[in-house]
């Protein structure tokens, strides 16, 4: 399986990808706004991809429990510049936009960007799926129970993993329903939007699962509160959490991407999870 992201190929299913998280926001749960000035987000991309991050994930709206949304010009005040540096700077990383907005969506793939991380699965903006469509750009399809101000408050289901499924189906249909194609569709069950401790348990145990929809999946669970209820550690502590259960999908081979902040953790976590499950062979 291949996913397209112009002009890079990932070849998925040899080993697990590794997308690095470079939050422009002031308020983000895992940084607390370290990042957001314009030069220090653009030198935290340039180490991220240094330290063996495959992508880079840049976004300019917070969306941990809580946050409030962000207009579509301070949005795009945020983002555009670190993407047009870093792909300018680092062109051999792909580079994606953590956005819900189709106007900011737009600018960051004219900026560089060849990948949208919606957390709404196209339900934020009626626009998106034509953005996807006209751009030939990858679009991450993500579960989210309610928006992030209200998706924590009390998150109830029947079967967590077949409501998830059922709801990235129809984000799938929708997206193909518009003219997107499947090979730039991914899949993300969303880690702690809108789930108990006890949901982002299942899911995780249970990812395989998501493998019957037919499109490449990416989870992220790093540094997330779930991971601070089972260890105890607040946000900047999870760095070993977080390496966990990388080192527990790429095993597993229920994801093909894992969005992360601590990159070299998770590398070494990947590597190990990766050979688990495909055995060792040195690199040549």
């Amino acid at each position: 399986m291949e996913l397209e992201l112009p002009p890079h190929r990932l070849q998925l299913g040899q080993r697990t990808w590794l997308m690095g998280v470079v939050n422009v926001t002031p308020d983000s749960f895992s940084d607390g706004g370290k990042f957001f000035d314009e030069a220090a987000a653009i030198a935290h991309g340039l180490s991220l991809a240094a330290a063996g991050a495959d992508l880079l994930d840049v976004g300019g709206e917070s969306t941990r429990p809580g946050a409030e949304a962000v207009g579509p010009e301070e949005e795009l005040r945020r983002v555009v510049g670190v993407i047009r540096a870093l792909r300018r700077q680092c062109p051999r990383v792909p580079i994606s936009v953590d956005t819900s907005k189709a106007v900011v969506a737009r600018a960051a793939l004219e900026a560089g960007a060849s990948m949208i991380n919606d957390v709404t699965a196209l339900g934020g903006d009626p626009q998106m799926a034509q953005v996807v469509a006209q751009s030939g750009a990858a679009i991450c399809l993500m579960h989210m129970l309610g928006t992030p101000g209200t998706m924590q408050q009390d998150p109830r289901y029947d079967d967590v993993v077949a409501e998830v499924k059922e709801f990235l189906q129809a984000a799938a249909e929708q997206a193909l329903a518009a003219g997107v194609k499947p090979s730039q569709l991914v899949i993300d069950p969303g880690i702690g939007f809108g789930k108990t401790v006890d949901h982002n348990l299942t899911l995780l145990r249970r990812l395989n699962e998501f493998r019957s929809l037919g499109y490449p999946v990416l989870v992220g669970t790093s540094r997330k509160a779930f991971l601070g209820t089972v260890t105890g550690k607040a946000a900047a502590g999870r760095a070993v959490a977080s390496a966990a259960t990388v080192a527990i999908v790429a095993a597993a081979g229920s994801a093909d991407l894992v969005r992360v902040h601590d990159v070299a953790e998770a590398k070494d976590a990947a590597a190990v999870g990766d050979a688990v499950r495909f055995g060792y062979s040195p690199a040549p």
